[in-house]
């Protein structure tokens, strides 16, 4: 993997709720929004659920707004279906596109096989599990999960994986995993996110993540939730990701 410009390690989730945002349209209206605030940056911004609403044509739409595209759609299906979805995200070429590395060596590797030019990265224990959630699906311990569908994308030869920053350590120790790692559940120490679900216990700071061996934060709410009138935090989306390049920098 080539080396990235630190803008190019930021991930931005743009995840909104259509109950928070006048439904279907206002969603809409709100990403189209924050791709214009973040207009020329070079950083990604990760959609998921809108994307499945709107569709591929979103990717093309981000792109002219000089953003790199994360399409965290979480595949899984039989191998057949996934080969399709990777045929169909050709056409759109966002840079990143998530599976779920527990559809199998074959489904990852029918995805990747369909993308050219695309990074293809597994996730592996989603960030809200804790070791109780993590037993029940999977019958062990969330850091023993992680590790075990980490395997799992390493011999299906895909890009990077996405878990939270305290496996990234773990998996980072494992010579025998070469994945680049993609982590959420990042928070700058400026800031508190109201309603946050993500596991606290799984969180760390973007220096901390970086410091650990992350190659890219994936981080929403800090970013998206930045407006006037917060005191001691930035004002806006675009500020919010000045300060949280810099403390990548560092």
């Amino acid at each position: 993997m080539s080396e990235l410009k630190v803008e190019e390690r930021l991930v931005v989730a743009a995840d909104f709720s259509p109950k928070d945002y006048g439904g279907r349209k206002g969603v809409a209206d709100r990403v189209f929004r924050l791709a214009k605030e973040l207009e020329g940056l070079g950083v990604y911004i990760k959609v998921n659920s809108i994307l499945r609403d709107i569709g591929y044509d979103l990717i093309h739409i981000l792109h002219n707004h000089g953003l790199k595209v994360m399409a965290d759609l979480k595949l899984i299906d039989i191998d057949r279906t996934m080969a399709t979805d990777g045929q169909l995200l050709e056409e759109a070429k966002p840079e990143i596109v998530t599976v779920m590395c527990c559809a199998g060596i074959a489904g990852m590797v029918a995805v990747k096989r369909e993308l050219t030019t695309t990074e293809v990265v597994g996730v592996t224990v989603l960030t809200t599990f804790d070791d109780p959630d993590c037993d029940a699906i999977f019958t062990c311990s969330v850091e023993a999960g992680v590790l075990r569908l980490a395997r799992l994308a390493q011999l299906a030869q895909i890009d990077g994986l996405v878990m939270a920053p305290k496996e990234v350590a773990i998996i980072s120790s494992r010579v025998e995993i070469t994945l680049d790692q993609n982590t959420p559940n990042v928070r700058p120490n400026w800031s508190q996110v109201q309603g946050d679900t993500q596991n606290v216990k799984r969180q760390m700071t973007p220096k901390e993540a970086i410091d650990i061996g992350a190659r890219r934060i994936i981080m929403g709410g800090p970013i998206v939730g930045a407006k006037p009138n917060n005191e001691g935090k930035p004002q806006s989306p675009r500020e919010a990701v000045g300060r949280v390049l810099e403390e990548m920098s560092a």
